[in-house]
């Protein structure tokens, strides 16, 4: 069994090893007024939960990008797979990588799972939120082992909105 950590909160992000649409290295998006970054770390299009959450973040990206946070999207699925979800999911303009590493996973407390059904890949990482500030310090992580239960974009604006408009400290750092 391997071991299961998780960064802790006010620690410099791990490095995300995944490609871009054209299959170079994934960068995070960096707008000049980028105050936040929210990463969407997806369990890939086999989800319907992932393409219905992925699909309304697309839609919504204009009222991240109001409060200053870049948003991208990363699953584990390989080229084949991400190109098909290209052509089925709605995602517009959105940031989205693909072929996130196993280990990478694991460095950002991704929960991994093994194929229990016809449609999944043989592994893939559960959902988690990833919120980090412009010099890659985890404010808060969002992580789940189901893909039930997730911060709906609502949710993870208001909270944005309130942190960013009050400089709302990063919690859970002891």
């Amino acid at each position: 069994m391997t071991h299961h950590t998780t960064p802790i909160p006010g620690q410099l992000a791990p490095l995300i090893e995944a490609h871009n649409h054209e299959g170079n290295a994934f960068a995070l998006p960096a707008t000049p007024d980028n105050k936040m970054t929210a990463i969407f770390f997806y369990r890939g299009i086999h989800c319907p939960i992932c393409k219905k959450q992925i699909e309304e973040l697309a839609r919504r990206q204009g009222e991240f990008r109001d409060l200053g946070v870049d948003v991208a999207a990363i699953s584990m699925d390989e080229r084949e797979r991400f190109d098909r979800q290209q052509q089925e999911w709605d995602l517009g303009d959105l940031h989205v990588g693909h072929n996130l590493s196993e280990d990478a996973a694991r460095a950002w407390g991704l929960f991994i799972s093994d194929k229990e059904k016809d449609a999944e890949p043989a592994r893939f990482a559960e959902p988690g939120i990833a919120v980090l500030y412009p010099d890659g310090r985890i404010y808060s992580l969002y992580l789940q082992n189901v893909p039930f239960a997730r911060p709906t974009v609502d949710d993870l604006l208001s909270g944005l909105k309130f942190i960013l408009k009050n400089d709302y400290p990063i919690r859970g750092m002891a």
